[in-house]
């Protein structure tokens, strides 16, 4: 197997099985200090995350608020975009319940945070099992995987996070229910964690694309014929990813989604066209 014939320096070793999993051991621990060392961050100042951070979809004076009502004005759409300042108030059930919410918190963003430095050490750990010729077509690697997360995040937290909890918090079953919203801290978080670490994962569809492409899975014919399924995986991410049911939450997970197959189709065409131009000067070089 490749991963069993790893490069040291400028001679190639070939690892046991043992010697194989002592290393990937070594990239988990150092990835999971990391991500212990962002969580004791972020839970020492648990008060300031928490206040600016965490609450920001609930809080009325969210940023995202401001601007998308201006948009809406601005391109003469009304109070389309304008949505009512959020009122809700979290409860917990439990005396720990508080110190738990907190340790919650710190650990997803010590992954949020940590997740560059996640993922240079799994580069670290897949790199000497790629050929020279491989590796060419991978730099910027841990640039482009991390900035398409952060993006993916980014457009969680600020765009699809305020229309979803807006959504929920003022969803009412029936004119006279008598029922009311309390969501306890715990399920704020947890709602909060899938919608950004979901966008995230699900904006490296361009790089995942590349890989795919690189390896020959797929190709940017196979990708332009599939544009109608894709439409549909698309739509039922697009429901996973937002807890909330109603269409304009889901519409607005779906529209960077599917720009995103998009570029994936451009960046796949690029990178097979680099492949056919590889291949034919290789044959060229057989027949010298």
């Amino acid at each position: 197997m490749a991963l069993f014939n790893r490069n040291r320096g400028s001679e190639q070793s070939e690892m046991t099985f043992i010697d194989h999993l002592e290393e990937l051991r070594m990239h988990i621990i150092r990835s999971v200090l990391a991500i212990l060392i962002m969580a004791a961050v972020i839970f020492i100042y648990r008060n300031w995350v928490f206040d600016y951070i965490i609450r920001g979809p609930i809080n009325p004076d969210f940023i995202s608020y401001k601007l998308l009502c201006q948009f809406s004005h601005w391109a003469h759409m009304g109070d389309a975009l304008c949505m009512p300042p959020v009122k809700v108030t979290l409860i917990t059930n439990t005396f720990g319940g508080q110190f738990l919410g907190a340790i919650s918190m710190a650990l997803v963003g010590g992954v949020v945070a940590a997740f560059p430095y996640i993922f240079w050490e799994f580069w670290r750990f897949v790199k000497p099992a790629l050929k020279q010729k491989e590796l060419k077509n991978t730099r910027f690697v841990i640039f482009w995987v991390s900035f398409f997360f952060f993006c993916g995040a980014a457009f969680g937290y600020f765009l699809l996070g305020p229309f979803t909890f807006n959504f929920l918090a003022g969803f009412q079953l029936g004119t006279q229910s008598g029922i009311t919203t309390l969501p306890t801290f715990a399920d704020y978080v947890d709602n909060l964690t899938n919608i950004i670490v979901g966008c995230g994962l699900a904006f490296e569809l361009p790089v995942l694309a590349h890989v795919l492409t690189r390896i020959g899975l797929v190709t940017p014919s196979f990708l332009r014929n599939t544009r109608k399924y894709a439409i549909v995986v698309i739509l039922i991410v697009a429901a996973f990813i937002t807890p909330s049911p109603d269409w304009m939450s889901q519409m607005i997970v779906f529209t960077p989604l599917f720009l995103l197959y998009e570029l994936s189709i451009i960046v796949s065409s690029r990178v097979y066209k680099k492949m056919e131009k590889e291949d034919a000067e290789e044959r060229v070089d057989e027949w010298e």
